[in-house]
């Protein structure tokens, strides 16, 4: 049977023309070798070499397998390097999702960027959808991970990472009383102060719809409840953003992730919650409870130090 050493040792004696030298350039002793080189011929069926009174040369046989000897070892020495690249995440493809409330968040953004600088090989697929939607698509092999705002109800066969808590700030339209009330920051729509959330409770509430994101919805209705009334809710929308556009035509108020007033919809002020509400958003990482190897493996770990600056 030939081996890939017959073939790298059959090669470094035809670049040599001499055993020893090649045995050295080999880092082995020269009988094994000529040993090596004999197993090779015997295996061919036909003398490889011609030897000479001062080192080897090709006989027509060998030079028919020299080149092809030296194709084999590159493609091998090919596939074994497209391998390791692999297996230290800086090629292969990753499918990641995420929830248009996270999609605005600066963390998933540095991510990405960082991603694709660290290792531009990698085919990078993203994909934007409700929890439940990215949920199936996980467990479907479609996803490799996704940020979602929402707790999974049913967790089994998946890891679900708490990254970080995000504030909430309450959108109103620049037409508002609120939006009179409190001076603009410089340079942007957010306004100074903090509002109490029972200051809200005649208002008319524009949310993202409940299947699309029952996380961020059931914790507005809960803060409310908690802070004495019931929220009256006019509109709910499909999407986050959306519920901005209705904001912004004077339909409600809307309450948000803080990331997502970078959006600087015209015709929104933003204003903070006090932090009596302790109403925040939490952005989590789903993935499938296996072991990440790979790009995964380098996309997880990036991840974890992104949320730790």
């Amino acid at each position: 049977m030939i081996e890939l050493r017959h073939l790298r040792y059959f090669v470094a004696v035809a670049e040599e023309g001499h055993v020893t030298r090649a045995a050295e350039r080999l880092g082995i002793q020269q009988p094994p070798l000529s040993q090596q080189i004999r197993a090779l011929e015997r295996a061919v069926g036909a003398p490889l070499f011609r030897r000479l009174p001062r080192g080897v040369e090709l006989t027509d046989a060998g030079r028919a397998l020299l080149d092809r000897a030296r194709l084999i070892l590159r493609d091998v020495d090919l596939a074994l390097e497209a391998v390791r690249r692999t297996a230290r995440g800086e090629q292969g493809s990753l499918a990641i999702g995420f929830t248009s409330s996270a999609a605005f968040h600066p963390l998933v953004a540095a991510v990405v960027r960082a991603l694709r600088q660290s290792a531009p090989g990698v085919a990078l697929a993203l994909e934007e959808g409700s929890t439940g939607d990215l949920i199936d698509a996980l467990r479907a092999g479609r996803l490799d991970a996704a940020f979602v705002r929402s707790p999974v109800e049913s967790p089994h066969g998946l890891v679900i990472e708490p990254i970080l808590d995000e504030a909430m700030v309450v959108a109103v339209s620049d037409q508002h009383p609120l939006a009179a009330r409190f001076r603009r920051r410089a340079g942007g729509a957010m306004l100074e102060g903090r509002v109490a959330l029972p200051a809200l409770a005649g208002e008319t509430f524009i949310l993202y719809r409940r299947p699309s994101g029952p996380g961020l919805y059931d914790g507005i209705i809960a803060a409310c409840r908690a802070a004495g009334f019931s929220p009256r809710i006019g509109q709910e929308a499909p999407r986050l953003v959306s519920t901005l556009s209705l904001v912004a035509a004077g339909l409600g108020v809307s309450i948000i992730p803080e990331s997502m007033a970078r959006l600087g919809t015209h015709g929104i002020a933003y204003v903070h919650l006090d932090r009596k509400s302790r109403l925040t958003a939490p952005l989590n990482l789903a993935r499938r409870d296996e072991t990440p190897s790979g790009v995964l493996a380098r996309f997880v770990e990036r991840v974890g130090k992104q949320a730790r600056r």
